[in-house]
């Protein structure tokens, strides 16, 4: 029995040789199915990332896991030749056991490197030695440069955008030669896309399908593209979503409802892949600052706020106001300043996703997550809706609603 996190969960047994593809005769296949992480930055960027391939006679391969870290991980040693736990998940991270005896070689595949999670995770599995091809949105991107900067020459970079399915059909292209034997072992998927911060009312169907084709549509038929590989490999599916999906964040509206149908569609693929042996895990983290993305910076949210003002019909504008769209946005740039820039703790939720025995279905990393849904959960929903109000974004009246001056009073 293995307890954290106050819970206790029984250990299921190491995944062995035998439940691989090829381990006939004791022959383990040279390479370890691939992880396709999958991202989109900015709305239409998709960064693929992956592959790492180290044998176990190579003196210098990180990947050479001693008996005493598979034991700090609560289990034998990942397998011949694999990253051990701490240099894989990082510290921080509750991990439960560590694969079992697992062919030769790991390989990976990332998605959506720009920036943000996408970046920090190629750039953490490439010191790890693993052979990792990002994608990023534009190869002379600033990212894209410090990638080829900071990691080593087994690093590739690719172009391709999520959104567009003759890319998805070329990544497919470039991975499936590479995993024929083996199949796929891991797919993440980290589309995001968001730039508008109203009201559902306010907001332009236009977003609602734009973000509906970037983070669900653009990882449903990725996911789809390469199930073929992760069903022969038995292996795992990561996906990254949001809170905004589960709850009713103020001004989320057209990325909270993308983000709620992509939640389901993995809940679904989890339980439909279980016979298979495919693993599916949800990553929902709480508010953190992606480096230099422009999701971050003020000046981008003010020149939305701009286009959305002058898009609005008259009447619409004249019932809420625009003093309620400006504070609106004046106290979403403020929220800003309060997010999480230590991006370990998503980095490590997917690292355990990927190597753990037994992932969680869903992981919750940043500050006062666990607390956010015990709410959600737990007490009532006018309780949920003043907690988010107060934490995230507090509308004010819209200018319909609020009192009129009395009949021969003027107002101040």
């Amino acid at each position: 029995m293995i307890r954290y996190g106050g819970r206790s969960r029984h250990k299921r047994k190491d995944l062995l040789a035998e439940d691989w593809p090829g381990h006939r005769a004791l022959s383990l296949p040279p390479m370890l199915p691939p992880i396709c992480f999958l991202r989109v930055r900015g709305g239409c960027g998709v960064e693929l990332a992956a592959m790492a391939s180290h044998h176990r006679d190579n003196p210098g391969c990180p990947f050479r896991a001693s008996s005493q870290l598979g034991r700090a991980w609560g289990g034998p040693s990942l397998f011949p030749g694999a990253p051990d736990a701490e240099a894989a998940a990082g510290p921080g991270c509750r991990q439960r056991a560590a694969l079992g005896t697992l062919p030769l070689s790991l390989r990976l595949a990332l998605a959506g490197c720009d920036s943000g999670f996408g970046q920090q995770a190629a750039r953490h599995l490439d010191s790890m030695g693993f052979k990792v091809f990002a994608s990023v949105l534009d190869l002379e991107s600033a990212g894209a440069k410090e990638l080829r900067q900071s990691c080593s020459p087994g690093l590739t970079l690719l172009q391709m955008d999520l959104t567009k399915p003759e890319d998805i059909r070329k990544a497919q292209q470039l991975v499936q030669p590479q995993t024929a034997s083996t199949g796929l072992w891991g797919l993440v998927n980290n589309a995001g896309f968001d730039d508008t911060i109203a009201d559902a009312e306010l907001s332009p169907l236009c977003k609602f399908r734009t973000c509906m084709d970037v983070n669900f549509f653009g990882t449903l038929e990725l996911t789809k593209a390469l199930l073929p590989l992760l069903r022969s490999s038995r292996g795992r599916i990561v996906t990254i979503s949001s809170p905004a999906g589960d709850m009713p964040y103020p001004c989320l509206a057209a990325y909270g409802t993308s983000k709620a149908a992509l939640t389901l569609l993995m809940d679904t693929f989890r339980s439909e892949l279980e016979p298979w042996g495919v693993k599916v895990s949800v990553i929902l983290p709480g508010y953190f600052k992606t480096g230099k993305s422009t999701s971050c910076d003020p000046a981008f949210w003010h020149e939305k706020k701009e286009q959305l003002l002058a898009s609005l019909p008259a009447d619409l504008l004249q019932a809420y106001g625009e003093e309620y769209i400006h504070e609106i946005n004046k106290q979403f740039v403020k929220f800003m300043k309060i997010a999480n820039e230590d991006l370990s703790l998503v980095v490590n939720s997917i690292a355990d996703a990927l190597i753990s025995v037994s992932p969680a279905a869903r992981y919750y990393p940043g500050r006062g997550m666990r607390l956010m849904y015990f709410i959600h959960h737990y007490l009532p929903s006018v309780i949920r809706d003043l907690f988010l109000k107060a934490f995230f974004i507090n509308q004010k009246l819209p200018r319909a609603l609020q009192p009129k001056p009395q009949n021969g009073l003027k107002q101040e």
